[in-house]
């Protein structure tokens, strides 16, 4: 089936009594895209991240508008030009092919060898192996698939350590990727905790599809810097803790991070920005850590610590 994507440029202030409107007139399914609405997101959201794609905030410069669709039949141009004459203002039109919209970003997700051990697998495909072991992931739930240079250099530093038996304590862990990776090399235990409320579904449902869900794999929900009371339920004694996050939570972090770690442990801390990667080793450094590998890709930085 074809559809006709209708396209209304508007402004911020105008948005909200145009959708009301378009709804009055019976048009659902809208789509709205505003530059101020895109800005709020990044600033209540600042701590989750250093870097923003300028691409992306090119495409929202000065942006706003709403989109809707209609079929692209008869029924669906009247249904148009109706609104066309209530509204008495311009809409851009153009034809759509119908496509699998909820499928088609699958498309995009491969399985990524990582190291000599690990192979992420979209859980959807079941590639050839060669002997590695399969972390099966739904890359749709949230952030950390392997594709990222920091997710993928954490594995890759994982992939090269003797993990068996060990306790490990995974903070920010989104998808839940290091922890399960943890677990699959031979981890006896692994925590993990985040403050994003779609972690928990995420990673005990990745857990599962990677088989490792259980007694092994315990989620614990909540902000690590700011709660104490988490801190105490995470206990201490582990051998490796994990955080693949931001600068900005690597810092602070790092002043109370040995609380969770037993002697000889190691600390894995990565998402740091080029720009950040100075003032990041300094902290680590002034808080008693001492950097034994460093991996740098893209314009990315991963430091192993103890």
């Amino acid at each position: 089936m074809r559809w006709i994507e209708a396209t209304i440029q508007t402004t911020h202030e105008e948005l909200d009594a145009l959708c009301a409107k378009l709804e009055a007139l019976g048009v659902e399914g809208l789509c709205i895209e505003d530059e101020q609405d895109f800005q709020k997101f990044l600033k209540d959201n600042q701590k989750f991240w250093d870097f923003v794609d300028e691409t992306l905030q090119k495409q929202y410069a000065g942006l706003s508008r709403v989109r809707f669709y209609v079929s692209d039949d008869a029924e669906g141009e009247d249904r148009l030009l109706s609104v066309a004459i209530d509204l008495d203002r311009p809409i851009t039109t153009k034809v759509v092919n119908d496509e699998d919209w909820e499928n088609n970003w699958k498309q995009f997700y491969e399985p990524i060898a990582i190291g000599k051990r690990l192979m992420v697998v979209p859980e959807w495909l079941d590639p050839e192996l060669d002997g590695r072991k399969a972390l099966r992931l739904d890359p749709g739930l949230t952030f950390g698939t392997g594709s990222h240079a920091t997710t993928r250099m954490c594995l890759e530093a994982l992939d090269g350590m003797d993990l068996e038996g060990k306790r490990v304590l995974d903070l920010g862990c989104g998808s839940g990727i290091l922890g399960i990776a943890a677990l699959l090399l031979g981890a006896k235990e692994a925590v993990a905790c985040d403050i994003d409320p779609n972690a928990r579904q995420a990673s005990e449902e990745n857990a599962a599809l990677s088989g490792v869900a259980g007694e092994r794999f315990r989620f614990l929900g909540g902000d690590v810097l700011s709660d104490e009371s988490l801190r105490a339920d995470l206990g201490t004694g582990y051998d490796l803790v994990l955080a693949n996050i931001v600068a900005d939570v690597i810092e602070p972090l790092s002043a109370f991070v040995r609380r969770f770690m037993a002697p000889d442990a190691r600390f894995l801390c990565s998402g740091v920005i080029d720009h950040r990667a100075e003032g990041v080793e300094s902290t680590l450094r002034s808080n008693g850590f001492e950097i034994i590998e460093h991996r740098n890709e893209e314009e990315w930085h991963c430091y192993l610590c103890r």
